[in-house]
């Protein structure tokens, strides 16, 4: 099992940008898909984005509607790390961002459940 640790969460004004990182630790890294996942308050977690191949030698981007054009996920095989590149945070963005990895081929499952590690989570604050 995938050892994740995020970084990169802290408070932003609305419009400011963050880069949440996600590093992993464990063989063969480039064979994980990997998502990120956030929680605001009260609500239940939900999909944000996630990076994985369906069994080709690509990856391919996903994500939810809310973050699309505002969001960019990315993967460095090589540092064993994850991206989340935010932009024109909005503080409806306001929650605790999860990563997580899975094993195997990827087509754009958006059900947390689908993914089998998980980081401890990291806050991102969003102020009007």
């Amino acid at each position: 099992q995938v050892q994740l640790v995020e970084s990169g969460g802290g408070l932003v004004q609305a419009g400011g940008s963050l880069r949440l990182s996600c590093a992993a630790s464990g063989p063969t890294f480039s064979s994980y898909a990997m998502g990120w996942f956030r929680q605001a308050p009260g609500k239940e977690r939900e999909f944000v984005s996630a990076i994985g191949r369906s069994g080709g030698s690509i990856y391919y981007a996903y994500y939810t509607d809310s973050v699309k054009g505002r969001f960019t996920i990315s993967r460095d095989n090589g540092k064993n790390t994850v991206y989340l590149q935010m932009n024109m945070l909005k503080p409806e963005d306001t929650a605790v961002y999860y990563c997580a990895a899975r094993v195997g081929p990827y087509s754009g499952s958006r059900w947390s459940g689908d993914f089998g590690s998980w980081g401890q989570g990291t806050q991102v604050t969003v102020s009007s």
